[in-house]
């Protein structure tokens, strides 16, 4: 028989622990969701933060998400059009939903959006203003 809904982001989720971090428990997971957006340091976002995210998503969290999560939501409706408008709980059945396969894919779409977006703002001069032009 099929596994029940939702079971493709904890098998990856577990994979990914599993194979990246070299173990489990807490404090791993703790120390990868406070590094997932170290803006300062320019440090891409981990898998795991991304797959935590998710999984909170999935679990029907609805408040009480830090500033990391948050951007980490911010990037996954501007990579998949279907929960750009999605609240919470929408984005949760709609991860639910996934397949292993699509979920891999769809943390390594928001990985790759998070990472495009940090290298825009480290590169981006600190005075620019979009809407002035320098003087000559």
């Amino acid at each position: 028989p099929a596994p029940p809904a939702g079971w493709a982001i904890l098998e990856f989720s577990s994979r990914a622990r599993a194979s990246r971090l070299g173990g489990s428990g807490d404090y791993l997971r703790g120390q990868a969701m406070k590094a997932a957006l170290d803006s300062g340091a320019g440090e891409p976002v981990s898998e795991m933060a991304i797959v935590d995210t998710f999984t909170r998503l999935i679990f029907a969290a609805q408040d009480g998400f830090d500033s990391s999560e948050e951007l980490i939501i911010q990037a996954l409706r501007v990579v998949d059009t279907q929960v750009a408008l999605d609240d919470y709980s929408g984005m949760g059945d709609y991860l639910r939903a996934l397949g292993v396969a699509e979920m891999i894919e769809l943390v390594s779409r928001v990985q790759a959006n998070l990472a495009d977006t940090m290298l825009a703002a480290s590169t981006a001069p600190a005075n620019s203003s979009p809407g002035r032009r320098a003087s000559r």
